[in-house]
């Protein structure tokens, strides 16, 4: 079975789960296309993306930059039979999102549904707003089944009708955490095949690093080392847990390591720099998946703060 898979970006360092399911995909013994609406900006990859044989496809990120590709890809759909019926979907999204960004999800579905290959019998969208839209869009045009794995943000923060109208249309979707598939399966018309599916993972990647022990040269436990993994954006809660470990006493030692990058990246490190707990954190930016196993191992504690943000963006942890 050949599967085009639409992805936001790719690589990503913090999409582990997406490389790890393709890398399992594959195994399993299908063939797939992917489709990437960005091209990556993360410095390295993790290990299991050079396991990947799939080719990655880059659509046109911004459609002023590729105007003759993205005219050449109507010229050419325009002339299928389920093109008038995916720009119909499309203007009546439009009327209801007038943004740029609506234009732009059509003008990748146009590439999208020109050049995939014709062997394809399924498009499959990673995260239920934009490539899900992308998808939709794409798979109107080429009268193609659609699937999607919807997970966080893309399941809070677009419109009741917009995931009542996709659910309707695909053919299937799963979901990552039991509060978005509740959250989904409350929304959902009676028969859409919605499932629950958590993202696997590889226990022996995780060895058992054996029992920590204290320094008998000292009367107190050797320093507390803290580990969070997770971009720097609002959801996480790190500017909590910044507040938190100041308020921790000062004969407590501790270390906290971040990893991972992130808009508000600068705005915690300036935080930590105020209330003077920064020459007690490492800054450790994005890393690939073996160096964070390595962190794992030598750290005591994991925290993620995670919460609900004003504009209902969320784990779903």
């Amino acid at each position: 079975m050949s599967v085009a898979v639409v992805l936001k970006g790719y690589p990503r360092l913090s999409e582990t789960f997406i490389a790890q399911e393709i890398c399992s995909l594959e195994r399993a013994g299908f063939t797939l296309e992917l489709f990437s609406l960005r091209h990556p900006t993360d410095p390295a990859t993790h290990p299991v993306h050079a396991q990947i044989k799939a080719r990655a496809n880059y659509l046109p990120e911004y459609l002023w930059h590729s105007p003759w590709r993205i005219l050449k890809a109507w010229r050419s759909v325009r002339q299928l039979a389920g093109y008038k019926a995916a720009k119909t979907v499309w203007l009546n999204d439009l009327k209801r999102d007038l943004t740029f960004n609506r234009v732009r999800r059509f003008g990748q579905a146009l590439v999208l549904a020109h050049e995939m290959p014709g062997t394809v019998s399924l498009i499959y969208a990673h995260f239920l707003h934009t490539p899900a839209s992308v998808a939709r869009y794409a798979a109107a045009i080429r009268k193609l089944p659609w699937s999607f794995s919807a997970h966080a943000k893309d399941i809070w923060t677009i419109p009741q009708w917009e995931k009542r109208e996709k659910l309707a249309d695909c053919a299937w979707g799963v979901t990552c955490t039991e509060m978005g598939f509740s959250h989904l399966s409350a929304i959902c018309h009676d028969g859409v095949s919605l499932t629950r599916v958590y993202h696997g993972l590889d226990e022996t990647r995780f060895p058992d690093p054996g029992p920590r022990s204290m320094d008998p040269a000292e009367d107190s436990p050797q320093e507390i080392k803290i580990l969070s993994v997770g971009r720097a954006v609002d959801k996480k809660g790190f500017d909590v847990l910044l507040e938190a470990l100041a308020q921790l006493p000062a004969t407590l030692r501790w270390h906290w390591q971040h990893v991972g990058g992130g808009d508000r990246l600068q705005i915690l490190k300036a935080k930590a720099k105020r209330l003077q707990i920064d020459s007690r954190i490492s800054w450790m930016g994005p890393l690939p998946q073996n160096v964070i196993l390595e962190l794992y191992q030598k750290n005591e504690l994991f925290i993620l703060p995670s919460r609900v943000t004003a504009g209902g963006d969320r784990d779903g942890l």
